[in-house]
């Protein structure tokens, strides 16, 4: 179960295993297995609280870099479990689509990661090299109990941040002459705009189905849920094109 693979090359497998037999109708839509309360992890890297993280050191530095890369390929690697815990944990109350959507979403987090864990190691690095935090698995724990929250919470905010600030990244990494990772985040900045409008999609089925105003819950969610503020500049283009409006995320930013 990818869940409870903690080696990254095994985890990454087991999740595009899972994803080919979903596709191939060799699994059931049936949910009688629980859900582990937290996945497997390698022992390293170190996962410290956000507060005790180190500074990545100087823009453009390839040592900023690699700290940079290190964190979007933990993001990536915690992505993995985070998907396949959505479809696991909440699948029972949806379609079949919402299954095969976030198991979609976990076989592109885990070629995401071996995508910048390749790139680590090209700059002499990999992943584990560094110290990580914890931020996204304590999201998923704080929404465990209900798919709405969870939805609004995880792809709706955590992952639609990564649409705010990776164009400026890509810029940094151009700006110093790293076409390669350049490259590479571009691809998985146009990825993330589907994972989010996946998350969007379910969270408006899932209101509709329980007669809940979209835009009224989700923001009732962000501010009973959400431990932390939405902090403007905001993509607006890619947050629309995610199916996110600014009527959304406007209401609640800074709170």
């Amino acid at each position: 179960m990818v869940l409870e693979t903690a080696e990254p090359r095994a985890k990454l497998m087991a999740a595009r295993s899972l994803a080919r037999a979903w596709r191939a109708g060799a699994l059931a839509h049936r949910f009688d297995v629980s859900m582990p309360d937290r996945p497997a992890r390698p022992e390293r890297p170190a996962l410290l609280p956000p507060s005790q993280m180190p500074k990545r050191g100087r823009a453009g530095s390839e040592r900023s870099r690699i700290a940079m890369l290190h964190a979007l390929a933990h993001i990536e690697f915690g992505a993995i479990d985070l998907a396949v815990d959505m479809a696991g944990r909440f699948g029972a109350g949806f379609p079949p689509g919402f299954v095969g959507d976030w198991l979609g979403v976990a076989a592109d987090e885990a070629m995401h990661f071996a995508l910048l864990d390749r790139r680590l190691r090209a700059l002499g690095a990999g992943y584990g090299a560094l110290p990580a935090h914890d931020g996204l698995w304590q999201a998923a724990e704080a929404t465990a109990d209900d798919p709405l929250a969870r939805l609004a919470v995880v792809p709706m905010v955590l992952e639609a941040r990564g649409l705010d600030v990776t164009p400026a990244t890509v810029a940094a990494f151009e700006k110093a002459g790293d076409q390669s990772s350049a490259l590479i985040l571009r691809r998985i900045y146009h990825d993330e705009i589907r994972h989010v409008r996946v998350g969007a999609h379910w969270f408006e089925i899932g209101c509709k189905a329980q007669g809940l105003g979209i835009v009224a819950h989700w923001q009732r969610l962000i501010r009973s849920r959400f431990r932390g503020s939405l902090k403007p500049p905001f993509n607006d283009s890619a947050r629309l094109e995610a199916g996110l409006s600014r009527e959304m995320y406007e209401g609640v930013a800074g709170v």
